[in-house]
C-alpha cells in the first residue's frame, strides 16, 4: 500500500508547474529526484503516469486517475494539519534564524505579516549564517534566513532575493569609481567571519586587487556598526574619505535622505542571493509551508 505521500506530492507539484524542473525548484529538491519519484510511482503502480513532452507534460489516462485521488488525499492532509495546528499550545513562538543584514534590515517589516499568515507569535535571532545553521539543525530555531547556502545535509534551500554590495561614504560620490582610486580611500571593513566580507574579497581576488594595500581604519563586527562608522566619520578636506561596502538595502533610508552617498566599482560586480533554509522533515508542515510561501511570494519584504 502507498503509505509515503512525498512522492505523491511531488506528482502533484508537476502537475501544477506542469515541468519537471520548476517542481524541482518548488520543492527544493534535485531534478533527478524528481524523476525517480516519479518512476517509483509508475512501477508501484505498473502503469505509466506522465508523458514529457518538449512544451511541458501531459497525463496518461491513469496519471488523470492518480490526480484526482492525490487530490483528495492532499485536502485530508490539509484538514488533519489545521485540527493539529488548532491542538499546538498557543504561547509557542515561531523563530526564525537571520543572518545579519536580513535581520537587521529585511525581514522587520514583515513580522507583523508573518505573524498574521500563522496566528501566533513571531521571534528573530540574528547571528552569522553558520551559526544560524546550527541552530536550525539543533531544531532551535523554525526556519533560517541566510546571506549564503553552506550546504549541510538535512536541509533544503530556497534561493530568494538577489543582493548587491555598494561603496558608500558619508561624502559625496560619483556614480562609479575607477579601481585605482580605491587606496585613495580610509576604509571601515566588516570582520573576517562575516559573510559580506567574504563576498568583496572573493570579487577583489578576482580581479586581482591586493586588498591589504588598502587604508584600513577599522573593522566592525555588525552592519549597524559599520554604518554608524562610516556617518560620523570626519569630513574635513585634509583626511581621506572614508568608505565602505555593504548591502545597498541595509542603507537605502540613508541614501533617500542625503546622509549616505553610493557608488560603483567600476568593472567589478558585487552580488549574492538571500536564501530561505528548513530541515528537509518539516517540508510537510503546513504551519513552516505558510510562513515559507509568504516569504517567498515576496520580490523585496
Amino acid at each position: 500500500m502507498l503509505k509515503d505521500f512525498a512522492k505523491l506530492e511531488t506528482f502533484l507539484a508537476i502537475v501544477k508547474e506542469k515541468s519537471f524542473s520548476k517542481a524541482s525548484k518548488k520543492l527544493g529538491i534535485s531534478q533527478p529526484a524528481v524523476t525517480q519519484q516519479v518512476k517509483w510511482l509508475e512501477d508501484y503502480l505498473d502503469t505509466k503516469i506522465i508523458e514529457r513532452k518538449k512544451n511541458g507534460i501531459t497525463l496518461t489516462k491513469s496519471g488523470e486517475e492518480l490526480y484526482r485521488v492525490a487530490l483528495r488525499l492532499n485536502k485530508c492532509v490539509q484538514n488533519v494539519e489545521k485540527e493539529v495546528i488548532k491542538i499546538m499550545n498557543k504561547e509557542l513562538t515561531f523563530i526564525i534564524g537571520a543572518s545579519f543584514t536580513i535581520g537587521n534590515y529585511v525581514i522587520p517589516v514583515s513580522l507583523k505579516g508573518i505573524k498574521d499568515v500563522i496566528k501566533n507569535d513571531v521571534s528573530v535571532h540574528i547571528d552569522l549564517t553558520e551559526k544560524v545553521l546550527e541552530l536550525l539543525v539543533d531544531k532551535r530555531i523554525d526556519l533560517a534566513l541566510i546571506e549564503s547556502p553552506v550546504f549541510l545535509d538535512g536541509i533544503i534551500y530556497r534561493e530568494w532575493l538577489e543582493d548587491e554590495f555598494v561603496l558608500f561614504s558619508n561624502q559625496p560620490l560619483p556614480k562609479y569609481v575607477n579601481v585605482d582610486d580605491l587606496d585613495t580611500f580610509n576604509w571601515v571593513c566588516r570582520d573576517e567571519d562575516s559573510h559580506t566580507r567574504k563576498v568583496i574579497a572573493d570579487v577583489f581576488d578576482d580581479a586581482g586587487i591586493e586588498c591589504k594595500a588598502f587604508d584600513v581604519a577599522s573593522t566592525v563586527s555588525s552592519p549597524t556598526a559599520l554604518i554608524q562608522t562610516v556617518l560620523k566619520s570626519s569630513k574635513e578636506s585634509e583626511d581621506k574619505q572614508t568608505v565602505a561596502i555593504m548591502s545597498k538595502i541595509a542603507i537605502e533610508d540613508e541614501i533617500l535622505d542625503t546622509k549616505l552617498y553610493s557608488a560603483k566599482v567600476r568593472g567589478l560586480s558585487f552580488k549574492r542571493h538571500f536564501y530561505v533554509a528548513y530541515l528537509k522533515d518539516r517540508k510537510h508542515d503546513m504551519y513552516l509551508e505558510k510562513v515559507v510561501d509568504f516569504i517567498m511570494k515576496k520580490d523585496k519584504l
